[in-house]
């Protein structure tokens, strides 16, 4: 912006004649005025102006700048009118990935009120438990729940999601009700998985008096599809760590119920994804504030209801 400042100074120099003059119109003062005039010619290595203690002229190198300053200016100008433009009415795609249960829960039903209020925007929605690659994948954002593994992203926090262990009824019944992480090992319990390709064995982090500690749980089954777990569940087939806003209303009517209580698992991050170049476009942008602001308002209500 520096550089910017010292072509702006120029052309106000150039066009009033005057330092004094253009100082004021730019409100800046008549010492900044020469500096900025100062170093835009070191940086050219030309002297744009011939000064005297009466005048002030452009030399031959000044006039043949002033041209392009000119056209400069006026390609920032115009350039930052369109950006303000496609902010009050974006046009284009925008391609959006998100994990199953929190798009089709949180982040589709906020889609038709956005695109309400900007119509000409298209929304390309991915569900997916798989981690996804923005770059690769030519996403603009990615919502997730948990920490990112690539540090070149740009990461923008919703909300810590209160997450529960929780069985149906009939599990229960037939295999008792832990009280514990140390139970969920020790009782044999059926633990219901997810699991994607490149996956670690599966470890539950669940808040005991010493802190978090991690427990290795097992089970038969597993699936890439956090509802495919609940299902199993509500069938009573073993026990799931769900996010709460995924099991709210189950464990409401009481299809599923809370099991491991002395032992709940650790809250977990939900955040947005996004690279830096992305993070400029302005429907991009829009699309993140809009949800976030809807979806973080969600998560904290269904987390107080429970």
């Amino acid at each position: 912006m520096s550089y910017l400042d010292n072509i702006r100074t120029f052309v106000r120099v150039y066009e009033l004649g005057s330092m004094s003059a253009a100082g004021r119109d730019l409100r800046i003062s008549p010492a900044v005025t020469s500096s900025r005039i100062s170093q835009l010619e070191d940086h050219l290595s030309v002297r744009l102006f011939q000064r005297t203690t009466r005048s002030l002229t452009p030399t031959e190198q000044g006039q043949a700048f002033y041209a392009g300053a000119c056209e400069i200016l006026e390609s920032v100008e115009s350039a930052e009118a369109q950006v303000a433009n496609i902010t009050e009415n974006p046009k284009g795609s925008l391609y959006v990935a998100a994990p199953l249960g929190v798009g089709r829960r949180l982040i589709a039903p906020q889609v038709p009120a956005f695109l309400g209020e900007y119509p000409e925007v298209k929304v390309r929605l991915r569900l997916t438990d798989r981690k996804v690659d923005l770059t690769t994948e030519g996403l603009d954002l990615a919502f997730f729940l948990g920490q990112p593994e690539d540090s070149n992203l740009r990461i923008r926090k919703i909300a810590d999601v209160d997450r529960v262990l929780c069985a149906a009824p009939s599990y229960i019944e037939a295999h008792g009700t832990p009280g514990s992480g140390d139970d969920l090992i020790t009782g044999a319990h059926e633990c219901l998985n997810l699991r994607f390709p490149g996956a670690t064995e599966f470890q539950w982090p669940l808040v005991t008096a010493e802190g978090t500690k991690k427990f290795r749980v097992a089970g038969r089954y597993e699936s890439d599809d956090g509802d495919v777990l609940t299902d199993w569940a509500l069938d009573g087939h073993g026990i799931a760590m769900k996010p709460i806003f995924e099991v709210a209303e189950h464990l409401q009517s009481g299809r599923l119920v809370p099991v491991a209580q002395n032992t709940p698992p650790e809250p977990i991050q939900m955040a947005c994804l996004y690279t830096h170049r992305k993070r400029q476009d302005p429907k991009a942008r829009l699309f993140m504030d809009f949800v976030i602001d809807r979806v973080g308002r969600e998560i904290r209500e269904s987390g107080e209801s429970r």
